[in-house]
């Protein structure tokens, strides 16, 4: 059997009146750069979104992870559309875009790829989650959640399917080398959740059932560790597939009802709440943010998209969008305090360390008592 591939791509090429959106005249022209792929057969289908100021391609394909042409024809759509934007002078055209030499894969270069290469089942739901103003490690929770946490997903214990549990494979996205560990849940649970607790280190790259069955891709791309320095958020994407012997769909949302915090928001450097937000509500305002979610759900056949549907677009996430908004809240009244602004080891790649070296250089051994004499304000008149 033909095995069918997901690919989503993504990039932030340029939005309008800052980090808020993706004008629409980007969109259009990379649903024609798309079609003209189709027509080439580089890719079978296709879906052209936008998360926020990330522009977002959903390809379907028969040619396998990390091909050369599909991941091309993203990058020079991306490379096109950028200058496009430059043209309207569109707000921060090709932020992404890090090198303009395409190497085979979008990897290194700045866009971000999750993958899925699949054979279809008799029916093949399934769910992408695509966010903006956050890091990869953002989906580590609601991961968790759904594929080892019986009181997310009650078919870990209902049924027989699901109840052997899944594996794990964790990026150690800070090394210069790709470097993963595969750990198999409920048996390292303890072991995984160390590891995943800490958002910005290791991060959720794929996600197997116990017979081997790809069930969850990633994208665990780290622009700083391309660039050197900090360029803007990673804005994840994730792909899950649902039903069959899989987390039903519900079992899936259930896991972005929680508002978790995540970092990201303004200027990649606040810690804030992930919002899971329709389609229409995909765009970045307070302070930049909060960060969201989008979630568009498809079903898969015979390679082509059918589909999609807009799975936060539904008044049983208002409850969560309202926790989240009353969060977002209370950390802006931090200011420039931890643990609303991130730690100093998560700015290191951030515009503060220059600010923080002028003051460096003042710093002594002993305690400084200022010389200066208090102003007498004292009545003279007495």
């Amino acid at each position: 059997m033909v095995e069918t591939t997901i690919s989503v791509i993504k990039a932030d090429i340029g939005s309008l009146a800052g980090h808020v959106v993706v004008p629409d005249f980007l969109l259009e022209f990379a649903r024609k750069e798309l079609k003209a792929g189709v027509e080439k057969k580089i890719i079978n289908d296709f879906h052209v979104t936008h998360a926020g100021d990330d522009l977002e391609l959903i390809m379907t394909h028969f040619k396998g992870e990390n091909n050369e042409e599909v991941h091309r024809l993203a990058f020079d759509t991306f490379m096109k559309g950028t200058e496009l934007a430059r043209e309207k002078k569109i707000y921060a055209a090709g932020q992404d875009i890090l090198s303009d030499t395409f190497s085979g894969n979008v990897k290194g270069m700045g866009p971000g790829s999750a993958e899925m290469t699949i054979e279809e089942r008799k029916s093949e739901p399934f769910a992408i989650f695509m966010a903006d103003k956050t890091e990869p490690g953002a989906f580590n929770l609601p991961l968790f959640k759904i594929f080892a946490d019986p009181f997310n997903t009650a078919g870990l214990i209902i049924d027989p399917n699901l109840h052997d549990g899944f594996t794990f494979v964790v990026q150690d996205i800070m090394k210069d080398v790709p470097c993963f560990v595969d750990m198999k849940c409920p048996e390292e649970m303890y072991d995984l959740l160390a590891l995943l607790g800490s958002t910005g280190t290791f991060t959720i790259k794929k996600i197997y059932r116990a017979d081997g069955m790809v069930c969850a891709s990633v994208s665990t791309d780290k622009l700083h560790a391309v660039a050197g320095k900090y360029v803007g958020k990673d804005d994840p994407v994730a792909i899950i597939r649902a039903h069959s012997g899989l987390p039903a769909m519900g079992e899936v949302l259930e896991a972005f009802t929680i508002p978790h915090l995540v970092a990201g928001w303004m200027r990649g450097s606040h810690a804030g709440p992930l919002l899971p937000v329709a389609l229409k509500d995909s765009r970045c305002t307070r302070f930049d943010g909060p960060p969201r979610v989008i979630g568009l759900g498809f079903q898969v056949s015979n390679g082509m998209l059918v589909g999609p549907i807009d799975l936060f677009d539904d008044i049983a996430f208002d409850i969560t969008r309202q926790r989240g908004m009353e969060i977002a809240d209370y950390l802006r009244q931090h200011g420039p305090f931890e643990f609303h602004r991130l730690s100093s080891d998560r700015m290191e790649y951030s515009t503060l360390p220059k600010v923080l070296d002028k003051c460096s250089t003042r710093f002594t051994e002993e305690e400084i008592v200022p010389t200066g004499k208090a102003k007498d304000t004292s009545d003279s008149a007495e």
